[in-house]
């Protein structure tokens, strides 16, 4: 009888350097090559261990004495909209959604590049041109999709969706920053949990929740939502106390973290 090894590929370490969402505090992230006839698997399985992709590369922070980013993911069948989230749904009912293939435009760039101005432009992606852009959009090996909303026949916000085996995982969204009425951030989740319902999915993987950031904490807004905690996933309402202090000697060696992890081939992760 054959049997297959499990797909491992090669683990990094980034050097630390200083974080971009709590102050006085340093990053550093674990990370591995995307590639080949696998990495559709692997993006999968990989995500449901607290991984996300940016563009060939899947990563965790892995930081020495904080523990602050905690994936996030919401259960879309036990999901259900606030008042006020339901009031974003209804502002938004003449958006169109449209779902097309991983190739970046230039109405895409411009958007992206007003809202990183507007809302991020000390981040790390604020000097990024249009070939960089282009890179982050079409260089993947995995199944993905740019979902674009328009409003008023012009584009209005787009993310970058990867489409997993449990869910859609929202890679990067973007949006029109003079639309603030219209809190089109909300709106673009709340659509992707109506798409994964339509889809007969069960998550909508949001990225990291950072506790006391607030480019981060307002993810915790949403329902169902569970985070990546203590190698498992939890109902935020279940983990009332999230600590992100964190103990140099409790970080685990690197090599001691990949052995703990799950692969295409190996045991099934949850």
């Amino acid at each position: 009888m054959r049997h297959s090894l499990p797909i491992a590929p090669q683990f990094y370490v980034t050097a630390p350097q200083a974080c971009p969402y709590l102050d006085n505090r340093q990053e550093r992230k674990l990370f591995a090559a995307l590639q080949g006839e696998d990495a559709q698997s692997l993006n999968s399985c990989l995500s449901k261990q607290g991984f996300r992709r940016s563009q060939n590369v899947l990563y965790r922070p892995t930081c020495l004495d904080c523990a602050a980013c905690l994936s996030a993911r919401i259960e879309v069948k036990q999901f259900f909209p606030s008042k006020t989230q339901k009031r974003t749904i209804k502002t938004n009912k003449n958006v169109k959604r449209r779902s097309t293939s991983p190739w970046a435009t230039d109405e895409q760039f411009e958007l992206f590049k007003r809202y990183l101005d507007d809302r991020h432009a000390s981040g790390g992606m604020a000097e990024m041109d249009v070939f960089e852009f282009a890179a982050m959009i079409e260089e993947t090996p995995v199944d993905t999709r740019v979902i674009e909303y328009e409003l008023n026949q012009k584009l209005a916000a787009a993310c970058l969706t990867d489409i997993v085996d449990d869910g859609l995982s929202m890679v990067y969204s973007f949006y029109n920053p003079d639309l603030a009425k219209y809190s089109l951030g909300t709106y673009i989740v709340l659509d992707h949990i109506k798409l994964a319902q339509e889809l007969d999915l069960s998550y909508v993987y949001l990225g990291y929740w950072v506790p006391g950031s607030s480019k981060m904490g307002y993810k915790s807004k949403y329902s169902a939502l569970e985070i990546y905690h203590e190698k498992e996933w939890k109902k935020l309402i279940d983990v009332p106390n999230v600590s992100s202090k964190l103990h140099p000697l409790n970080t685990a060696p690197v090599a001691e973290q990949v052995s703990e992890l799950d692969f295409p081939g190996s045991e099934a992760v949850r």
